[in-house]
């Protein structure tokens, strides 16, 4: 990215949670501001209110009205809660702190999409109280699905990492009821074409190897405790090692995978649903994961907690999956860069830089002897 500093918008979240304490956190070390420009959409009344709350009143902001005024070397603000005071009820949910949830989400998105921020990070949202006429979604993931969509067919997948495992999952916010009828042969397909596209161009492994998990406990018994494996997972597991030459493996039964840390042998891990990827996950990760938005044009990243009312403005929340998540969108933002730069017609590129020369190669010549 032609070494310029990434600019990072960094949404508030639910204004009612800890979203401002672990963005302050993450930010507060003036080392991070040489690395990136950040950008956080909010309210500067509610972060003045988060700054007392847990004594960091030594925390700056630059308050900018658009994007043009952002400055380098500071921490900037671009309200988005102007025209009304915004509520703070410590710990309680409301629909105040979805609205401007909400509205900080809307503003980061469309700069995202204008590109007047290289990627966003996302502090933690209600996915109650931020339902709305203008949000209907289950969740970011599936906000920024039908809001960034690159028109291509492309499906959003959630990977959340660690240093030690990288977790997607073919069904995200689905109700438990309703998994099994959403594992489908396409679908596992398709999450697997994204899962190595994005192992590739967004976390640079060349060849990555990736294992799927089975439905159903010790991976159906060939039947007997049910027949997802045999009759979908197993087939699309095939269809991809032999015409996407995608490296996958299994199905293995989720719990002996993650308690012998077979993991470890691999680049990214395929769960079926929610909690079977990302309980293990979290548990692995110990409060350091990230969330990850693969599959759109944008990059968005953001810690992989929720809002813990339980503690918000005690000064007790943990910032290291905040900054985790800031790092992850800086790399992945480079990443993509030079994938991309890399894989941009190489031979144009050679025969343009060699053109001066003027020699034409005839391979349609044989040699003389």
């Amino acid at each position: 990215m032609n070494n310029r500093k990434i600019k990072l918008g960094i949404t508030h979240g639910d204004t009612n949670g800890i979203g401002y304490e672990v963005i302050m956190k993450a930010l507060a070390d003036e080392e991070m501001l040489q690395l990136f420009t950040p950008v956080i959409y909010g309210s500067s009344k509610v972060l003045s209110y988060h700054r007392k709350a847990i004594d960091m009143q030594q925390f700056a902001v630059h308050n900018a009205r658009n994007i043009d005024g952002v400055k380098d070397g500071v921490v900037n603000l671009i309200e988005v809660n102007s025209s009304e005071d915004v509520k703070v009820d410590l710990g309680v949910p409301s629909k105040t702190a979805g609205k401007a949830a909400f509205a900080a989400l809307e503003a980061a998105v469309a700069a995202l999409k204008a590109g007047e921020i290289d990627a966003l990070v996302t502090a933690p949202i209600n996915k109650d109280n931020i339902q709305s006429e203008n949000f209907h979604f289950a969740g970011h993931t599936e906000y920024l699905q039908a809001s960034c969509d690159a028109g291509d067919g492309s499906r959003a997948l959630m990977i959340l990492f660690d240093e030690h495992v990288r977790v997607a999952l073919v069904t995200t916010h689905t109700p438990l009821s309703q998994v099994a009828q959403a594992i489908t042969g396409e679908a596992v397909i398709e999450c697997l074409r994204t899962f190595d596209t994005s192992l590739r161009r967004d976390f640079a492994i060349d060849r990555p190897r990736i294992a799927v998990l089975s439905l159903n406990p010790h991976a159906g018994e060939n039947g007997l405790l049910g027949s997802e494996e045999k009759d979908i997972i197993s087939p699309a597991i095939a269809q991809a090692n032999d015409e996407d030459r995608i490296l996958c493996f299994g199905p293995y039964p989720a719990d002996g995978f993650f308690a012998m840390e077979q993991y470890r042998h691999f680049d990214g891990v395929l769960a079926m649903y929610h909690d079977q990827g990302l309980a293990p996950l979290k548990i692995i990760s110990r409060g350091e994961g990230v969330n990850f938005t693969a599959g759109l044009p944008v990059v968005r990243t953001s810690p992989d907690h929720g809002t813990g009312y339980d503690i918000a403005g005690k000064n007790m929340a943990n910032a290291a999956s905040m900054r985790h998540a800031i790092f992850a969108a800086i790399d992945i933002c480079r990443n993509r860069a030079a994938y991309d730069e890399a894989h941009e017609n190489p031979l144009g590129k050679i025969y343009e830089a060699r053109g001066k020369d003027n020699v034409v190669l005839d391979l349609t010549q044989q040699d003389e002897d």
